[in-house]
């Protein structure tokens, strides 16, 4: 699906899923700074959220949130720039279907911890973990230095 060799000239949809407060938008910020990225830019799911004024955690309303982070992440990725999505796109089947329609320009990141974060709240109960061609980034124990050199690996 990915080449793990990536260059600095290729651009990349780098896409953070995960239970809230497990890292994605820290990760994701930091990657910001990265010299590696081409004019990166950053889709975060709760900016998105009050953008389009979407308050419906439904599956309806977080189907149609990761839609729309999909649908502006591929148009940013045509013009040249790598896109970072910081989102927690909780259904497996959305995030495999555009992983097939982007092909070797997507980069999907699970991004996960044991620690207690506070957010346990806002988890999504039926949450589908990936289960192929994904980056495994377990923030329980690194920094966040470690998760960004794991992504971009």
């Amino acid at each position: 699906m990915y080449s793990n060799t990536q260059s600095k000239f290729f651009k990349m949809i780098y896409w953070l899923t995960g239970q809230s407060g497990a890292g994605k938008t820290t990760i994701a910020n930091k990657l910001l700074e990265s010299d590696k990225l081409i004019k990166p830019f950053l889709v975060d799911g709760d900016r998105l959220r009050e953008l389009f004024n979407n308050k419906d955690y439904t599956e309806t309303g977080r189907r149609e949130n990761v839609l729309l982070a999909q649908l502006i992440a591929e148009t940013i990725n045509k013009t040249g720039r790598d896109v970072l999505v910081a989102l927690v796109s909780p259904y497996r089947d959305q995030r495999e279907q555009f992983k097939e329609r982007i092909d070797e320009d997507i980069k999907e990141l699970y991004v996960h911890t044991t620690r207690i974060t506070g957010k346990e709240n806002f988890h999504v109960n039926n949450y589908e973990e990936p289960l192929n061609n994904f980056v495994d980034i377990d923030t329980s124990n690194i920094t966040v230095e470690q998760a960004c050199k794991i992504a971009l690996n």
